[in-house]
Order: C-alpha cells, then sequence, then structure tokens
C-alpha cells in the first residue's frame, strides 16, 4: 500500500479536523444554556462537518491506488497516529456525517428543547469516534475507538429508552458487545505478537506492518475466527444477534440505532482489516460464511413477518438485508465488493429513514404495536411515503441505491457460489420487500381496529425538511451512483486481487 501526505493535497489536516470538530460541538452544545441556542449552534457545526466531509470527497483523487490525506506521528510507539483514507474510507464518513446531521435535526424533534443539550452532546461525541475509526489505519484504536462508541451508544439506548424494560435491554447489549470487543482485543494482539516475533520485538498494529508480515495458516484461521466473529456480533450476523430485538424493542427508537446500525461499522472493520490480513483464512472459510447468511436472509425474513412491533419488525430487516449484504461480502470477487459496500451505504440510508420515520409515528401515538396503528396516511402521508421508499430501497427497486448494488451482488454470487445460493438469495430479498410493504400496509393504509381514527398531529416544518433531505438523498443516489462506485472501484479491485481463483 502506498499514502499520499495530506499536504501534498490540501492547506490543512483534514481528518484531524473532522475527528476534532465534533468533540469541540459535544463541548459547545454542553456549555450554553439556552435551549434555541443550542439548536441552532448543534445544526450549523454538524452542517460544518458534512460540508468538511463533501470538502474532502471533492479533493480527493479517485483514480491513485493507496491511501490520502494521511496524518501520523509515531512518538506513542505501537498506539501511534495514524490516519488516512482511500475510496472506502470517505463514503463512510460522508454517510456518517449525513445521518448524524439528520440526528440533530431529528433529537429536538421528539424531545423537549431542555433535554437537547445531553442528547445532542452525546450525538457529536459518537461522530467523532465514528471518525476516528474510519479515519485510522492503526488496528487497536479501531479496536478501542470501537468500545468508546458502544459505550456511548449503550447510554444513548438506555437514557433515552422508552420501555420499562430497558435495564435488562442494556445488560444484554453490554454482555454481547463487551464479547465482541474482547475478541477483536485477542485477535488483535496476536497479530501484534506475532509482528513483534518477527522484528526483534517491535510491537506495531499499523495496517501497512501487519501486511506485510505473514502469518502461519493456523495462525491466520485463529485470527480470523477472532476478528470475524467480534465484529460479526456488532454487525450483526446469524446467529449472533441475540441482542438485536431487545435494543429495538426497548432502547431509544431511532439516534442509537442510526449510530449503531446505520454506520455499518463492522462491515467496514471486515473490508479494511480482515480481509486484507488474514486472507488465506478467508479464502478456506468463505464458502462456511456464505452459507451461514444464506441461512439468515430466510431464517430473519420468516420472523419478520411475525412481528406485531414495527421495531422488532425493522430489528429482522436489519439481519436479513444484512446477510443478503455478507453473501457479497464473501464472494470475495471486485463487483461483489462493490455492491456490498454500496448495499451498506444503502441500509444504513434507509434503515435510518425508518427508525426516525418510526420514531416520528411513536411521538404522536406512543405506540409502534402495528394492530394499534392503522390510517396514518390519512395524517401524516408524507412520513408514508418517505418509509415506503425507504422500504422500496432496501428491497432494491429501480430508482433506489439499492438496485445497482442488489445487482452486483448477486452477479458476484453467481459466479462464486452458483445459481442455487444466489437464486435463494433473490427469493430473500423478495420476501424482504414482503414483509416491509407489509408493515406500510399495516401502519399507513389498514383502518384502526372497529373503524376508529388515531388523532394524530400533522407533520411540522422540521419534519417535513428532514424527510425531504432523506427523500432527496436516497432518489439522487439511487439514480446517479456512478460517482460512488467509481470512489470504491480502485480499492475493492485492490481487495479483490488477494483471492484469485487457485
Amino acid at each position: 500500500m502506498t499514502e499520499i501526505p495530506w499536504s501534498v493535497q490540501l492547506g490543512f489536516p483534514i481528518l484531524a479536523t473532522l475527528q476534532l470538530l465534533p468533540v469541540m460541538a459535544a463541548m459547545l452544545v454542553l456549555s450554553l444554556n439556552e435551549s434555541r441556542l443550542t439548536l441552532v449552534v448543534g445544526i450549523a457545526l454538524a452542517a460544518g462537518e458534512m460540508l468538511l466531509a463533501i470538502y474532502a470527497y471533492l479533493h480527493f483523487d479517485r483514480y491513485i491506488n493507496g491511501l490520502q490525506f494521511a496524518e501520523w506521528s509515531d512518538w506513542t510507539g505501537p498506539f501511534g497516529y495514524h490516519v488516512a483514507v482511500d475510496g472506502l474510507s470517505l463514503v463512510f464518513i460522508l454517510l456518517t456525517a449525513l445521518l448524524c446531521l439528520m440526528l440533530v435535526i431529528y433529537g429536538p424533534l421528539i424531545r423537549e428543547l431542555s433535554e437537547s443539550r445531553a442528547l445532542l452532546a452525546t450525538i457529536f461525541a459518537t461522530e467523532a469516534t465514528l471518525m476516528a475509526m474510519l479515519a485510522t489505519v492503526n488496528l487497536l484504536w479501531f479496536v478501542l475507538l470501537s468500545a468508546i462508541e458502544l459505550g456511548l451508544i449503550g447510554f444513548l439506548l438506555w437514557h433515552w429508552g422508552t420501555s420499562s424494560e430497558k435495564d435488562l435491554m442494556l445488560r444484554r447489549f453490554y454482555q454481547f458487545m463487551g464479547v465482541g470487543i474482547l475478541l477483536l482485543l485477542a485477535g488483535t494482539l496476536m497479530l501484534g505478537w506475532s509482528y513483534a516475533d518477527s522484528h526483534g520485538g517491535r510491537w506495531s498494529f499499523d495496517l501497512f506492518d501487519l501486511s506485510a508480515s505473514k502469518l502461519p495458516a493456523a495462525m491466520q484461521t485463529l485470527v480470523f475466527f477472532l476478528l470475524f466473529y467480534g465484529l460479526g456480533i456488532r454487525i450483526p450476523l446469524f446467529p449472533l444477534h441475540g441482542w438485536l430485538p431487545l435494543a429495538t424493542e426497548h432502547g431509544n427508537i431511532a439516534v442509537a440505532p442510526t449510530l449503531l446500525l446505520g454506520v455499518k461499522v463492522g462491515i467496514y472493520g471486515l473490508l479494511r482489516y480482515v480481509l486484507p490480513l488474514v486472507p488465506e483464512a478467508v479464502w478456506r472459510w468463505h464458502r462456511y460464511v456464505a452459507a451461514f447468511a444464506t441461512i439468515g436472509i430466510f431464517y430473519a425474513a420468516i420472523l419478520a413477518m411475525r412481528q406485531l412491533n414495527l421495531r422488532r419488525l425493522l430489528a429482522y430487516a436489519v439481519l436479513s438485508h444484512t446477510s443478503i449484504l455478507m453473501l457479497g461480502l464473501f464472494s470475495l470477487v471486485s463487483e461483489a465488493f462493490q455492491g456490498s459496500v454500496m448495499l451498506s451505504i444503502t441500509f444504513g440510508l434507509a434503515l435510518s429513514t425508518l427508525a426516525s420515520m418510526t420514531g416520528l409515528i411513536f411521538r404522536r401515538t406512543h405506540t409502534t404495536l402495528l394492530p394499534k396503528l392503522g390510517g396514518l396516511f390519512d395524517h401524516i402521508p408524507l412520513i408514508g411515503l418517505t418509509f415506503l421508499l425507504a422500504g422500496l430501497a432496501i428491497a432494491g427497486m429501480p430508482g433506489t441505491p439499492g438496485f445497482d448494488a442488489a445487482h452486483l451482488v448477486l452477479e458476484g454470487a453467481i459466479g462464486r457460489f452458483g445459481t442455487l445460493m444466489t437464486i435463494a438469495a433473490g427469493l430473500g430479498n423478495v420476501l424482504a420487500a414482503g414483509f416491509l410493504l407489509w408493515a406500510f400496509q399495516r401502519a399507513f393504509l389498514t383502518p384502526t381496529a372497529a373503524g376508529g381514527r388515531l388523532a394524530v398531529e400533522p407533520t411540522n416544518a422540521a419534519e417535513r425538511l428532514m424527510a425531504g433531505l432523506l427523500v432527496m438523498v436516497l432518489l439522487s443516489a439511487g439514480f446517479y451512483s456512478q460517482p460512488w462506485l467509481e470512489l470504491i472501484e480502485r480499492p475493492m479491485s485492490a481487495l479483490s486481487n488477494l483471492f484469485q481463483q487457485p
């Protein structure tokens, strides 16, 4: 791998700025006492972070192989500061900035302005952690930052949870995530120890150093499973998803799920670290992963169709579609890698949209039970249309960003695994469309019980702005996906070269 210092392309260290601006924003909103000023300042700073991410995109050279905007300082040894981005990192950074801007607008819509300071500060702190995770090329820092991020999201789930069972939810969340972090840390330390063993005792967790150090086959397999299961818990993958239904049903409705599931850090970790560092083990086990992914598609889709709670239904939707994504990821070919990255971005946008629309429904009706909902389209048609569009994007309908992405995934899968598994994945996608459309029909079109009508207030200007932005982003990404595919083409092609058919 090669890297280009930030000073060659820009006049300031943009990655450090992307990490520090949300930290400053968190401290600033906590220091403000006037509620409306806090909201205005929060939106302005979140918009500034979004503009900074766009600035990085505009100055990124997509035709150069390697990492760009590199910044480093090795005075702390294995904990050295080393950040850089390629097209893969950049699309996730853009997604993070966009979703956090949406959350800063969304949060005060469902909370009193007097409660907004702590919520906005937590969102900004989580954004700073995510930016650092996406920019670093030090695996140990990635793991440590993951632990901080999960701690913040657990606080969001619990403190702004909506259920009396949120204490049980929080215990389960931290039990699963704690195991995941320990597995990641164990695999990371093994990589660092192996590097030190072959380099005179000098430890390093830098991606450049680790990728140049050859691991024995047996150690590759062990490291692969430690890292894969550690990331698989948080993605989440079948059957490592036990925390997910509890977290979505009893925790915070939209903010925490968007930061945890909308930005698919687990998928990014697989692409950035696991696949490049242990390619032989990945090749040895990729068919088993694909088989479990295919099972997970149907398992989650069937359970989703049995749910009466819209929040639990969305949880199983996440699991089903993540399994489709994993099938593409472990096809180990360039077009499937590109499709998987695009699906990650699509699912992030669409899931965040579904979760935020569900939060706006809960704000009005104080329930997400489908039998108690119905006829909402007569009162809040814009929320209904936004919900429907997000569901269609997840299902991969033409005109949404999921269409091109799903096509690339299935194209890669049929070349690697043959027609049977690919047809199964396609049928799973049809099931996905079925349960999301069913949820839309139950919540928005079906008359309420005994023909009654819910007293539902119409959307306000801020809600219309947020829904309109989400619709615009989904449609523009769907009709004009070529720039994003070009951005990730080179890093994904380089990654696929590690997995040429023997």
